[in-house]
């Protein structure tokens, strides 16, 4: 190539941040001098991402939540579509948050930009219909899991299964004992981690029924510990008020950051939907997944939605094998119980370890560099390169 090749891409929250992140990385490879520019987290902008937006400021969940910030998200869009349209990268790259990314991914395709969408939208769970705007919008899809890519063939959509970055980080046997010693975990003593998500929006709504669950187990487990990993300085600041205010009388430790850890010491999950249940079947840990939000959102999202399942261990042995507790079932009667059963029951316990082997290897196919090859196929096939 004349000129170095140069790529745009935005990623609109933490778990978009490790995938940008490490596609650039893999990019960088096979083109050491590729510039890259558009909206990235701490770890794209280590990777040589320059930043044009604060990555968090994307970061919304919920139908009714984004509307208070629908203005600011739609300007910054706006602005940075402008921006490549003037100044045209080689390939434009939308990492997840497609409710931001598809909308450039389509403008930018018509200005004769080559588009990837990274991580295929939930198009079998809900809004199935998306397929034809995702081929309209982009040139590839990059999926993360083995089921998607049957769901576009009716529109013919270029995909890739390249497997998931998480599966390929994680040791398939993890030295539990070295993290244990590390949090200095006595002997006999039970941990629960806690994981309430990472969004403001998620802590607002399950931070206290995740810690008063705590105060359920805390009456019926002996010697038992709840360590919290906050994903951020912001997230423990309030969650550090909360437990200060209402539950200093358990035995809950407050941290920033080390989730993997953290779970990797667990006897038992409790935890938000999301990126992180799968880090948790990939450590081979029993878990209780649980999601609230606004009642009018849920109100909306559920007579969207035709998946059987929300959670991702679910969703990829296509059965139950973990509780998934939504909206106002989100309570310790009904939370607590089942995380005792997680604790307690062997035969449980041995046979999610088991089918949490099979997602492990499944999921192991070297992603960063799989996504990677695809791209640069996609870039051969336009003449970029």
């Amino acid at each position: 190539m004349p000129n170095p090749l140069r790529i745009g891409i935005v990623a609109g929250e933490a778990s978009g941040d490790i995938l940008g992140s490490g596609l650039i990385k893999s990019l960088k490879k096979r083109f050491p001098d590729l510039s890259v520019e558009g909206i990235g987290g701490d770890l794209m902008i280590a990777q040589g991402c320059k930043s044009h937006y604060p990555m968090d400021r994307l970061s919304v969940m919920g139908l009714v939540e984004v509307l208070g910030r629908l203005p600011e998200l739609l300007k910054a869009r706006k602005k940075l579509v402008e921006y490549f349209i003037e100044n045209p990268p080689d390939l434009f790259i939308g990492v997840d948050a497609p409710d931001f990314t598809l909308g450039m991914e389509a403008k930018l395709k018509q200005a004769g930009i080559p588009t990837v969408h990274y991580v295929s939208p939930s198009v079998w769970a809900w809004k199935k219909k998306r397929i034809y705007k995702i081929k309209k919008s982009t040139d590839l899809v990059l999926s993360l899991f083995p089921f998607e890519e049957k769901h576009y063939a009716p529109t013919q959509q270029r995909i890739a299964f390249v497997g998931h970055p998480l599966a390929d980080s994680i040791p398939k046997m993890v030295d539990a004992a070295k993290a244990r010693s590390r949090f200095a975990v006595k002997e006999g003593e039970k941990v629960i981690a806690i994981l309430p998500g990472s969004r403001g929006s998620e802590l607002k709504y399950l931070a206290e029924p995740f810690l008063e669950t705590a105060r359920w187990l805390s009456e019926r487990i002996e010697n038992v510990r709840f360590v919290v990993p906050a994903a951020n300085a912001t997230r423990h600041d309030q969650l550090h008020s909360l437990i200060a205010e209402n539950y200093s009388d358990l035995n809950i430790q407050l941290v920033i950051g080390h989730s993997r850890e953290v779970m990797a010491i667990a006897d038992a999950i409790l935890i938000a939907s999301g990126t992180a249940t799968l880090e948790a079947t990939i450590l081979r840990k029993p878990m209780v997944v649980a999601y609230k939000m606004a009642s009018l959102t849920y109100a909306i999202y559920s007579r969207m939605v035709t998946s059987r399942f929300i959670s991702l261990p679910n969703l990829l042995a296509d059965k139950e094998l973990v509780p998934e507790i939504l909206q106002d079932q989100v309570n310790p009667d009904v939370l607590g119980p089942a995380v005792l059963k997680a604790i307690e029951d062997e035969e449980y316990k041995t046979m999610l370890a088991k089918e949490f082997a099979g997602i492990h290897a499944s999921l192991h196919q070297d992603a960063d560099e799989k996504a990677a090859d695809a791209v640069v196929e996609l870039l051969r096939d336009k003449g970029v390169i």
